[in-house]
């Protein structure tokens, strides 16, 4: 949300509230800023939504410091905020496999998904095949790693397999 301060403000009409919050109905521009002028303080605008625009007086450096606060939590939050209706939004941790892995590191990578899906954060497992002969071997790899992780997590989306490999994403329980 942008602030406006001042001469920045271009409508002819404001509705004007004090430095206390008081009410000071709609006034014109000029005899708005005439009015922080004299006391020492900004004409602030906050919304240009509507007509005439509400604008309050503040103390001198008080608007651009709230202001700056303001953009600095929502520049913060940003992540969870663009995620809107759908919550917050993480990271997925993708973990790739082979469609032939060894079993020593089967057993590492399906620690580190357990590790993760426990911590409370979504897998996405990728097994990559070489060509459309691997597509089975790439498919039995994620069913088995879906069995595996049953306990610490769910299946989000199907098991999508295609030429290349197969993938699924868990969330956690």
């Amino acid at each position: 949300m942008a602030v406006l301060l001042n001469e920045q403000i271009r409508a002819s009409e404001v509705v004007l509230t004090g430095l206390r919050g008081e009410q000071l109905g709609v006034v014109s521009r000029a005899e708005a800023l005439a009015k922080a002028k004299a006391a020492g303080a900004d004409l602030v605008c906050t919304s240009l939504m509507s007509s005439p625009p509400p604008c309050s007086l503040m103390a001198k450096g008080k608007a651009k410091a709230a202001a700056q606060k303001e953009t600095t939590t929502a520049r913060k939050s940003g992540s969870a905020q663009a995620a809107g209706a759908q919550g917050k939004k993480e990271k997925v941790k993708e973990l790739r496999f082979t469609a032939h892995i060894e079993e020593h590191d089967y057993d590492t990578k399906l620690r580190q998904a357990d590790k993760h899906l426990r911590s409370g954060k979504p897998v996405q497992l990728v097994v990559k095949a070489s060509g459309a002969k691997e597509a089975a071997a790439a498919k039995a790899v994620i069913e088995r790693l879906v069995a595996d992780l049953k306990e610490a997590g769910v299946k989000d989306t199907g098991i999508q397999s295609g030429g290349k490999g197969s993938q699924v994403k868990l969330n956690p329980r």
